[in-house]
This record gives structure tokens, sequence and C-alpha cells, in this order.
């Protein structure tokens, strides 16, 4: 797919993607994040090592349209905000579907 990231265009595939980020440690997450394979790395960090610009030339945004074109799945951290502080027993219930209930 070719997108526009700074002013510059770049043909970017899904796999090339996944195949550049292979191997790169995720920096920790503080603002918008995508997730590449079972990674999530910061918005900013893909963008700088999929174009190889520096990460004050280009928005979040314009990285995060870019990856969701291609169908990764990006996250703002207001949606990672609204999900309630489960203990690990509730949050084992909820993805099996059971109901837990306070006694």
């Amino acid at each position: 797919m070719r997108c526009v990231i700074a002013r510059f265009p770049f043909d970017l595939t899904k796999s090339g993607v996944i195949a550049t980020m292979k191997g790169v440690k995720p920096e920790p997450i503080t603002g918008d994040s995508v997730i590449i394979g079972r990674r999530h790395y910061p918005i900013k960090q893909v963008g700088a090592v999929v174009t190889r610009q520096d990460r004050r030339d280009f928005t979040a945004g314009e990285v995060t349209r870019a990856m969701a074109h291609l169908g990764f799945t990006c996250r703002t951290p207001s949606e990672d905000a609204n999900q309630p502080d489960l203990t690990p027993l509730q949050n084992a219930s909820a993805l099996l579907g059971a109901t837990t209930s306070a006694v």
C-alpha cells in the first residue's frame, strides 16, 4: 500500500512491517500504540523503524492511519483507560465467559 508519512511516499505491506519489526524490543508505551504480532509497540517507534525517519518528522496520526489501513490494531491511551481494573481471577473468569459475584 502506498502511503505518505512526513511528506514522503512509502510502499508498505503488512508482511514487510512484520518482518521489519521482528526482533525489535518494544519500548514502554506512553501514547498511541499498535499491535504487531503479539507485541504492543508505541506508534512512534514503529514509524521510526519502518520509515527510518526521525520521530519528530512525522505525527502519530500519520503512522496510525497507515498501520490501520494495513490491518493492524491501533490503540489510543483513552481506550486502555476505559477498561476496569480486574484481579487476575476476575480477568480469567471474564475471558472464560463466567460471571463473578461478590458474596
